[in-house]
This record gives structure tokens, sequence and C-alpha cells, in this order.
């Protein structure tokens, strides 16, 4: 596909806020169609390789930046609540047109793994399967004790405070030099979040472990043996809990970000595979 391969397009939110997301055209007859969430400092311009790789492969792909994240500066970092993110997915794709015989799949990356989780509890039937990649299900890193009694504070008396994320190291996410100097010059990436996010962003922790036992979608859960960001043995045991079977596949030598690693090959093709598989 050439330079051109997305446009991008904006949605608006049942609460009016209009956010902006990327949209890959499938390359040829369309057999299905993906809507990617990404993490919570990244963005959709961090996977174009990943999102041109499914539209060669015959895949409608619209990987949605997150409100106050990415493409979208208004109220940025910030979050009316967990809920209304929820609401976001669950209104673009029910805006989507009917596609008969043509799957729709949810592929969530990181923090992403939350919304795509807690879908299945609070808009159940929207989509035909999940893939979670390093998904923040059970995180390795959070804030500081004293952060949090902070931020707990500030969401009752100043809720649009702003604290740190506390990723600002790009080492956690990859150990590749030039893809470390791209996220540290990444003007769209998210470096701070308001106190009622981060607050919304432990409630969602909450309700993805209710939601588990929801998951009633074919689920493919990717990990990478040497992610900084994720506990993959926990994360390994929350997917356990979800009713249908479960493939997990663990990238050897991989870090947190699979499409940051010096050959993503392997990675793109054993999700094409299974995705294939599932259409």
């Amino acid at each position: 596909m050439n330079d051109n391969a997305f446009t991008l397009e904006t949605h608006t939110a049942g609460d009016g806020y209009r956010w902006r997301y990327r949209r890959y055209p499938a390359a040829g007859p369309e057999r299905g169609r993906v809507v990617c969430l990404h993490g919570i400092q990244s963005h959709g311009g961090w996977y174009d390789l990943t999102c041109r790789r499914l539209a060669e492969a015959g895949y409608a792909v619209s990987f949605l930046d997150r409100r106050g994240s990415g493409l979208n500066e208004q109220a940025r970092g910030d979050t009316p609540s967990g809920r209304r993110l929820l609401d976001d997915v669950a209104e673009f794709l029910r805006a989507q047109p009917p596609a008969p015989g043509r799957p729709t799949f949810l592929l969530a990356i990181s923090w992403g793994g939350k919304l795509a989780v807690g879908l299945q509890r609070r808009h159940p039937g929207l989509v035909e399967g999940l893939m979670l990649l390093c998904p923040g299900l059970c995180p390795r890193i959070g804030p500081p004790r004293r952060e949090r009694l902070r931020i707990a504070w500030a969401r009752l008396v100043a809720p649009t405070r702003l604290f740190p994320i506390p990723l600002d190291d790009p080492e956690l996410f990859t150990a590749t030099p030039s893809r470390q100097q791209f996220i540290r010059d990444d003007p769209l990436a998210l470096r701070q979040a308001t106190a009622r996010f981060l607050f919304e962003s432990f409630r969602l922790d909450l309700y993805a472990r209710r939601a588990a036992k929801q998951v009633k979608v074919p689920t493919l859960l990717m990990l990478a043996e040497r992610d900084r960001i994720i506990d993959n043995a926990r994360t390994r045991a929350f997917a356990a809990r979800f009713p249908r079977d479960v493939e997990v596949i663990e990238h050897p030598g991989a870090h947190h970000t699979l499409e940051f690693e010096p050959s993503p090959e392997r990675y793109l093709g054993l999700l094409l595979g299974w995705l294939g598989a599932q259409t």
C-alpha cells in the first residue's frame, strides 16, 4: 500500500465529543473489520505497520485515538468516566454500516485491553473476537503509594489536575534504539493525565476483573517474554477465567510493543494467521 494508506476521519460521541481516528480500507474484497484500541500513552500512529498489513490482507481497519489522546487535543489526558470510554467504542461500532458475512474484531494493545474486556460486559455482542496484544490487565507499573493518595484527593477537589503517567522511559516499550527515539520525540504521545482519568483507569481495572467471565468470543492473547510493563503470569491467569478457550502466544525475547521489535514479521504472521482462521 502507498503512503496514502489511511484517511483521518472524525466520529462524534453521544456526549458531543468529536474524536479522530485513522481508517485503512481493505485491499481487495473485504474479509472482515478490525477496530483497534491503543495504550495509555500511545496512539494510532505507533501501529501503522500492523494496520497496513491487516488492510493488505483484506481487513478494513479503524484505529481509534482515545478521547484526550493522540490526535484529540480537546480535554487532553482526561475523561468524564471509564464508562464513557467504553461507550465511545460501543457507539463507534454501532455506527458502522452492516456488513453481512464480514465479522468485526477488536484489536486492543496494552491499556486498551481494559476497554476490550470491559466492553464484553457493558456492551456484549458487538464483536466476533478479541486480539489482546500485551494487554494492560495486570500491570507491573503504577504510581507510588504517595502519588496514588495525591491522585485520589485531587480527584475530589481538582479532578483535572495533571499527573505524570509513570511510563516515561522508552526502554519500557522497546529495546530498539530508533523506536526509543521515536517515543521520546513523539509530539502526540500522552505524558500526563488528569486525576479523574487515572482514578477511572483504576476503576476500569476492577470492572475488567468482573467482566472476565463474560468474554465469550474467540480470543487471541499475545505476550512479550521481556515485558516490563505487564505481568505475563498474572495476565495468563486472568485470561484463563474467560469462558471460551484463549490462544496464547508468547514471543521469545520480545518487549512490550511488538510492532517495535527489530523483526516484527513473526508477530504479524501469527496475528494474521489467527485472524484468517476466524474468518
